[in-house]
């Protein structure tokens, strides 16, 4: 059942066509030095809460030492096999050189990195890698309670990079992060995807690359109000994939100013962005979609729909991008 539960290195293939190259640069190539996964000098003490200056040796005990105050857990450069569970308080989780501090290879509660359900928290500059769970749900961050805001962060070779639960007077905001082969539509849980919100209020992502994906939507969300704008969606290399932008329960907001480029290797190539395709439950009336780019990888012949649209609102598609044989609007 593909719900979710209740409860920027920027990589470029040689192949990578020049144009989705230039188009991004600007957003975030400079975020992450390609040194952010090389191996450091293990420290001893690698987690230190900045307020009060204290260093602990696992995650979990720093962010138990926050409890239900405030404050920043800075994480010194290195490969971390580490995770911790949020359930109180609010917390900056920082990368102490942006991109040079990885979490990865471990869950916490079979869930994810950061199982967040505190009063709040911010993530930047980590990279959040390599999580695999028995029922494909394992992400870098696993998002159960309050409002989160993630910036300059990679998610990388994991089964999801953010899953949240329903959380309708939240929000969860996206600036500056990539995500790199994500996905997978393989295990009893469902598919799993680069971004899976819940109904969670209002998704915000901006300034953020999708790339490589293994399965599932790169975007989806059940939120009522969702805005993507200025990202880039490279599907050149993708596998079993599906659509760039699922939102399967309608919703209003703007998809403004994207770059896509769909691959060769679909589960489905029908549509780059889908509206209401499972059980509309936020009118669509509204949402605004132009501004974007969006064409085949070269040597691809097909024609697949740029919105398809379930829900029959009146969607504000404007002018956008299309390359050859992509059709403007298909209802459906």
């Amino acid at each position: 059942m593909d719900m979710p539960i209740a409860s920027p290195i920027i990589s470029h293939s040689d192949r990578t066509p020049r144009w989705l190259v230039a188009g991004v640069a600007g957003f975030a190539l400079a975020i992450i030095p390609l040194a952010a996964v090389m191996a450091q000098e293990p420290a001893e003490a690698p987690f230190t809460v900045a307020e009060t200056g204290q260093a602990f040796g696992s995650l979990q005990q720093a962010v138990d030492a926050v409890g239900d105050g405030e404050g920043t857990i800075v994480v010194a450069p290195g490969n971390w096999r580490e995770c911790a569970v949020q359930s109180a308080g609010i917390i900056t989780y920082r990368g102490a050189v942006p991109g040079e501090s990885l979490l990865g290879g471990t869950a916490c509660e079979g869930k994810a990195l950061l199982v967040l359900r505190g009063r709040g928290a911010r993530v930047e500059g980590l990279v959040l890698a390599d999580v695999s769970v028995g029922d494909g749900n394992g992400a870098g961050i696993r998002l159960e309670q309050g409002p989160l805001s993630v910036s300059q962060t990679w998610f990388r070779d994991s089964q999801q990079g953010i899953l949240t639960v329903n959380g309708v007077e939240s929000e969860m905001v996206i600036d500056k992060s990539t995500f790199t082969r994500l996905g997978t539509c393989e295990h009893s849980a469902g598919c799993a995807h680069s971004i899976y919100a819940g109904d969670y209020g209002s998704v915000t992502v901006t300034r953020s690359r999708f790339e490589q994906g293994r399965g599932g939507h790169y975007y989806k969300s059940r939120a009522g109000r969702n805005v993507v704008v200025d990202n880039s969606f490279d599907d050149a290399h993708g596998r079993g994939t599906n659509y760039m932008i699922d939102l399967p329960n309608g919703g209003g907001g703007e998809i403004r100013n994207n770059w896509f480029v769909q691959g060769e290797d679909k589960e489905n190539w029908s549509a780059f962005i889908a509206i209401g395709a499972e059980s509309p439950q936020y009118s669509a009336d509204g949402l605004v979609i132009e501004g974007n780019d969006a064409r085949l990888a070269p040597g691809l012949s097909r024609n697949p729909a740029f919105v398809a649209d379930w829900t029959g609102d009146a969607i504000a598609i404007g002018e956008n991008a299309l390359g050859v044989g992509l059709k403007r609007y298909e209802r459906r």
